[in-house]
């Protein structure tokens, strides 16, 4: 899948806004803020219950990376999210 075609469809899950569980959100880290160098996604089965969380690193912008945006698709679709979001912008990356 091109990644155009996964950054709308995933914009398109988070535009629906919140319509129940199960949760996915998405949120970009990076060194700087024009680079997302890894993306962290986070599964909320239930309301109350503990997040999982998975963390993806790229070897350039996790947002323009193919495979990235269509695995999070694939995430997104075969955990039935109900809602999705998505952290607008970068976070820094904490250097400890």
């Amino acid at each position: 899948m091109h990644v155009d075609k996964a950054k709308k469809r995933i914009a398109k899950q988070v535009k629906k806004g919140f319509h129940g569980y199960p949760l996915v959100s998405l949120e970009y880290f990076g060194n700087t803020p024009d680079l997302a160098s890894e993306v962290v996604i986070s599964f909320v089965e239930e309301e109350g219950a503990d997040p999982q969380k998975q963390t993806v690193v790229s070897g350039g912008d996790a947002r323009e990376d193919e495979t990235i945006q269509s695995t999070l698709l694939k995430i997104i679709e075969r955990v039935g999210a109900k809602t999705v979001t998505e952290i607008d912008g970068i976070s820094t990356l904490n250097k400890n």
